[in-house]
């Protein structure tokens, strides 16, 4: 058995190819996010990963509308979002593959 504290992660992000991490995999990244209300990511993409928000409470702005607790947001390699948190809220984040480096800020080129 192991046993890990969420805040002993980085950002929230408890399993991928990365350390601290209670299971290491290239196939798969999970996280989960805490934002205060406010809080904002800048837009990005990815070239390979599946970016999968389940918004657990509170509401968030991505892809251009409104989310809430409940919401399951599926953005596909390619397509850009930035974040801002509406309210307080907490997301379960997934990312297949887990990939590293494949974060890239603004829209795909071309």
């Amino acid at each position: 058995m192991k046993h890990a504290r969420l805040e002993d992660m980085v950002k929230g992000w408890f399993v991928g190819d990365f350390d601290p991490s209670v299971s290491r995999s290239k196939d798969v990244e999970v996280g989960v996010k805490h934002y205060r209300a406010g809080d904002h990511e800048e837009e990005h993409h990815h070239r390979v990963a599946v970016e999968i928000t389940l918004v657990l409470s509170g509401e968030v702005e991505m892809m251009g509308r409104t989310w809430a607790a409940g919401d399951i947001i599926v953005v596909e390699p390619g397509e850009a979002t930035s974040f801002t948190a509406l309210t307080d809220a907490t997301n379960v984040v997934v990312k297949l593959p887990g990939v590293t480096g494949d974060k890239y800020l603004g829209r795909l080129p071309g």
